[in-house]
């Protein structure tokens, strides 16, 4: 024990000492002292300290990618990816090459037919249509456009409102083939709704009172290039014109939710009678 008057470790009572603990003030020997910011603490004020600081949050990958890209547009192209996959295994199983994709069942009971829409009533075809891709050149395309166009419009405009412009884009690129095009041919393709984020962006930017330039060239480009063979520039224009219109009611209504709500709905109910209602066969005379 340590003579009269001496100052021993809380401890270790056999052992004087001259330090104290920076925090608790208490007698601490050199086996106790662990060091601080400033001087030394004791185990048990150390242990308190450890227990109310907050342990880091761990991010994983997927997270750190949707804070950058947007959760709505990768879970969107996940969607369109995973649809490529579905209709390459879908052809593999019959006995053909799975990147020609195009021709499976899956495919031909998921691209949108006009015909089978009017007379055969198979609705679903003009919203799955959306998610089909012809080959991978197709998908890669349409997946860049929309990692770069949905992303930004996606931080601009919030998941939700972001959610309702793609999707009403891909409809109004739907009703658009289902009134004006070949009602024999399959289509295909989500750049119906890509279409659409670039009419969304020229809103935007006209909100914004930016330089529309650079975007307008790059839609007149597109457009050109939608009247080669095999593109279907009808689902292009009828895309655009729906993310327009779509962007318009988010812009004008921004302040006022339940308004824009039932914007939204009346547009999605007028593009749906057009694409499900009104027969191919009356408007093209066949």
């Amino acid at each position: 024990m340590g003579g009269t008057g001496s100052i021993c470790c809380y401890r270790h009572p056999d052992r004087p000492t001259g330090i104290a603990c920076a925090r608790c003030n208490r007698a601490i020997c050199p086996e106790c002292m662990i060091p601080a910011s400033v001087g030394f603490q004791c185990p048990e004020c150390v242990r308190e300290g450890q227990a109310t600081v907050r342990a880091p949050r761990r991010t994983t990958g997927l997270q750190v990618a949707g804070r950058r890209w947007g959760v709505v547009t990768l879970s969107l192209i996940a969607a369109n990816v995973a649809m490529f996959l579905v209709s390459a295994v879908s052809a593999a199983s019959v006995g053909n090459v799975p990147l020609e994709n195009y021709d499976s069942p899956v495919f031909d009971q998921l691209s949108q037919w006009p015909f089978g829409v009017n007379l055969f009533g198979e609705w679903w075809r003009v919203f799955t249509a959306a998610f089909l891709h012809i080959g991978p050149i197709h998908l890669v395309m349409n997946m860049l456009g929309l990692l770069i166009f949905g992303s930004e419009l996606e931080r601009q405009l919030g998941r939700v409102r972001f959610l309702a412009l793609y999707l009403l884009s891909a409809l109004g690129g739907a009703a658009a083939i289902q009134l004006f095009g070949d009602p024999r041919v399959p289509v295909a393709g989500a750049s119906t709704a890509i279409y659409g984020l670039l009419g969304g962006l020229v809103v935007l930017m006209l909100f914004n009172r930016q330089d529309l330039r650079g975007l307008l060239t790059l839609i007149v480009l597109n457009v050109f290039i939608s009247f080669l063979p095999g593109v279907s520039l009808l689902g292009h224009l009828g895309g655009l014109v729906a993310g327009l219109l779509t962007a318009g009611i988010l812009v004008l209504t921004r302040r006022r939710p339940p308004l824009q709500i039932a914007g939204l709905a009346a547009l999605a109910v007028v593009l749906l009678v057009l694409a499900l209602t009104v027969p191919t066969v009356v408007v093209l005379g066949i």
